[in-house]
């Protein structure tokens, strides 16, 4: 059986981002379960602030075009979200706004969201591990892009606390959890390709 691929993105472009982090842990992870892996910074893909009027005047940007092509290489992505005033990042709702919109010519909408699995993890500093931020990226991705979901999550509290020295989850419980979402990621993407 073929390696699935899996799309790591993480939803923060701050340096030391603890969703940087978490991404890290999860490729590691995917890697040992024998998955094929890419991860990704944003940063390599700017966007401005997605416009309906610019799209239909001149097209989404080629940016846009990039990272729709790249997940349609995928059949599983994982995203680890950060936690802004309760809800997702600003560039993460921006990207997948801007993928939301890139179609071929006589291509379904939202086509590029279907027939993959996506998984969702956030880190926070508070106490909630950036719960409300996986419930707003949950409801934008299976509502607002009708995505398959992985029903299990991670949220990681405390996150000043919960990475070692050696850049792995400190706390045994969101280890596990994290492993098991990404199991189930990966058994989703390999239905999803066949």
């Amino acid at each position: 059986m073929s390696a699935p691929k899996i799309l790591v993105i993480p939803g923060s472009l701050r340096s030391a981002s603890y969703n940087i982090r978490l991404a890290a842990v999860a490729t590691k992870e995917l890697t040992l379960a024998e998955a094929d892996v890419t991860r990704i910074s944003l940063a390599d893909y700017p966007l401005p602030l997605y416009d309906a009027d610019r799209v239909a005047k001149e097209g989404p940007p080629a940016n846009a075009v990039k990272l729709k092509q790249l997940l349609a290489a995928h059949r599983g992505v994982f995203i680890a979200s950060p936690e802004y005033n309760a809800s997702i990042t600003p560039l993460l709702k921006n990207t997948i706004d801007w993928i939301s919109v890139v179609r071929e010519p006589g291509e379904v909408q939202l086509a590029v969201f279907q027939n993959r699995a996506f998984a969702i993890g956030g880190a926070s500093p508070g106490r909630s591990g950036a719960l409300n931020s996986l419930l707003t990226l949950r409801q934008v991705l299976s509502i607002g892009c009708r995505a398959f979901v992985v029903p299990e999550q991670v949220a990681i509290p405390n996150a000043e606390q919960a990475f070692d020295a050696q850049d792995e989850l400190a706390d045994a419980r969101a280890a596990g959890q994290l492993k098991t979402v990404l199991k189930k990621l990966v058994d989703y993407a390999r239905l999803f390709g066949g």
